[in-house]
């Protein structure tokens, strides 16, 4: 039997220089630009949509200052106190070890044999020199998923989401390793269904 979670507001850090350019950031901590700064205030006038009671949520948020900047900007853009929120470690993004700061295209070309590798198995690739597979974040998140006890707008990272959608809505590992997630929207988790607002 599947125990009912509480809902989950997911909202992606907004753009940085590094997203711009198709950069691998994991674990680099690469400030919001000017259009990440108007996703953010976007993804809270969004949450503010979709909950009528917007102010009695938990806000939790990675610790990275992408995603701090993202919640204290989005909870200003929906008049709440911008430094009400707490920070969990076990948000933090996925680290892609030496090819951090390489786009896709470099990556390829520096190591094809490791980039092809990826390509087959998303999922449990583990990147050279103290990368991170998705397998080894989703069991980092997993007790994170398992402690919520209310409604909860989650300000994290794209592969955060991923294993978010992959432990709780039954996304297929596959799939849920090659989805897209949206910067300034709100990915909606309720139960083991999910939806972007």
């Amino acid at each position: 039997m599947i125990e009912r979670r509480p809902a989950i507001y997911f909202i992606r850090h907004g753009e940085t220089d590094w997203n711009a350019q198709g950069r691998l950031q994991g674990q680099k901590d690469i400030p919001l630009n000017a259009l990440g700064r108007v996703q953010a205030e976007e993804a809270g006038v969004r949450l503010r949509g979709l909950v009528l009671d917007y102010q009695g949520l938990d806000y939790v948020a990675s610790p990275m200052d992408r995603t701090r900047e993202t919640m204290e900007r989005m909870r200003e853009a929906i008049f709440l106190d911008p430094t009400q929120y707490r920070l969990d470690d076990r948000l933090i993004e996925l680290t892609f070890g030496s090819w951090e700061g390489m786009t896709w295209k470099e990556v390829r070309k520096a190591a094809p044999q490791a980039a092809a590798m990826r390509e087959r198995d998303k999922w449990n690739f583990v990147p050279p020199d103290g990368g991170e597979s998705y397998a080894m974040l989703a069991t980092r998140i997993r007790p994170f998923l398992d402690g919520l006890t209310r409604e909860t707008v989650v300000v994290a990272h794209g592969g955060v989401a991923r294993a978010f959608l992959a432990l709780t809505c039954g996304v297929s590992t596959r799939q849920a390793a090659s989805i897209d997630i949206w910067q300034g929207k709100v990915l909606v988790i309720e139960g083991r269904k999910h939806y972007w607002a």
